[in-house]
């Protein structure tokens, strides 16, 4: 059993990076950028009015100024700005040569028609310079960039309408137990609604791989087996659920093993997900995750989502809280590092939710994030500040 960093560290350089293709920008949200972009060009383009007001030089502004032309965005202006001269101009328009500042509309009166005088004690510039925001030639969006909203903006703004993006991986999900029935089945008495499959492949979708789903493998060598030969050969990355703690039926590291996988551990030393199986093969890697559906959510977020990130060449940084706890944590087991899931409270603490254990998927629904206690720690007190890793 090795500690959860260990095998963090042995999952993150076992991951392979993947080539890149190029998307549509209107594809790009959540991919990753596999190449620096740059601006095609200064922004602003030129110097802009930032106000509604008029353009003036402000040796003049305690003089009577004649307004000589009205600019609309998106206009040239057609003359310049001489002494005791003004423009009329809206927001976002190019600043006339010979104008070194806006006086705000608010700020001027009209003492005859075309004419204006500056009402206030002084004034800002209001001019956004040429290239102030951007030079051309300057990195907008760096490399290993995941792709938020307002990267899309950027990205549409220097003209980088097909984006370079890491290609997504592909993961087969395959969940085992022969007391497994399809979520549209009514079980009977002994058997459960298969969930795993579906969790994981929602959490993997999430990332921003693709995700496909498996039959059920029955608990046999042979079942098993056929099922994962086939995911291996079609996927960059297997994930099973199942069959991997030390009962009668627990195949999976077997068979991981007779599939041409070199299995890097088998146990990590974390609650819930102490059976954590991690392999690699020539084409690509297989986690083996534990059957009951909060050791295979907590074991995906802990292990795979940055295993696959890393594929996309993505840099992942769980977000982090700290919170004073609501209520005290205690725990009888303290040999491994525990993940207990919390809500965080409209007073800003962390409450810890109902949980009955690994089974429990239910404590899942509602909660905001993990708070991590570490080996050897029976209890952490209300008001003690914890770390709560968002989900």
């Amino acid at each position: 059993m090795i500690p959860f960093e260990r095998a963090l560290e042995i999952v993150l350089n076992a991951a392979h990076r993947l080539d890149a293709e190029r998307v549509s920008i209107h594809d790009a949200l959540g991919r990753v950028l596999a190449e620096d972009v740059k601006s095609d060009m200064d922004m602003p383009r030129f110097d802009k009015s930032v106000m509604d007001g008029y353009a003036c030089r402000r040796a003049d502004l305690a003089n009577e100024l004649t307004v000589i032309e009205i600019i609309p965005a998106g206009v040239v202006p057609r003359r310049e700005i001489g002494p005791n001269q003004c423009a009329k101009i809206m927001t976002g328009s190019m600043v006339p040569r010979g104008a070194d500042c806006v006086v705000m509309v608010e700020f001027t009166d009209n003492p005859s028609e075309n004419k204006i005088r500056f009402t206030g004690k002084e004034t800002e510039d209001h001019i956004c310079k040429q290239g102030e925001d951007v030079r051309r030639s300057d990195v907008v969006v760096r490399k290993g960039t995941r792709i938020e909203p307002q990267h899309i903006a950027v990205l549409a703004s220097v003209g980088c309408v097909n984006p370079r993006v890491a290609i997504r991986p592909r993961v087969g999900v395959i969940a085992t137990g022969d007391e497994l029935v399809p979520p549209g089945q009514k079980p009977s008495l002994s058997q459960i609604r298969e969930s795993n499959s579906c969790q994981l492949r929602a959490q993997i979708s999430r990332i921003g791989a693709i995700g496909r789903n498996y039959p059920i493998a029955v608990d046999t060598d042979v079942g098993i087996h056929k099922i994962l030969s086939e995911a291996l050969a079609k996927n960059d990355v297997v994930v099973l659920s199942g069959g991997v703690s030390m009962g009668d039926y627990d195949l999976v590291p077997k068979i991981m093993k007779k599939n041409g996988i070199k299995v890097l551990f088998e146990k990590i030393a974390v609650k819930p997900g102490k059976p954590t199986v991690f392999g690699t093969h020539d084409k690509g890697a297989c986690f083996g995750l534990p059957g009951n559906p909060v050791s295979a959510f907590v074991t995906c977020e802990l292990l795979v989502k940055p295993f696959l990130y890393k594929m996309m060449g993505y840099k992942y940084r769980p977000r982090i809280v700290h919170v004073p706890l609501e209520t005290t944590i205690n725990r009888k087991d303290t040999r491994r590092q525990g993940w207990i899931p919390v809500t965080i409270t409209d007073t800003g603490a962390a409450k810890a939710r109902e949980y009955h254990g690994s089974a429990h998927i239910g404590a899942l629904c509602g909660a905001d994030g993990l708070v991590t206690v570490d080996i050897g720690v029976a209890e952490v007190r209300k008001g003690t500040t914890v770390r709560v890793r968002l989900i």
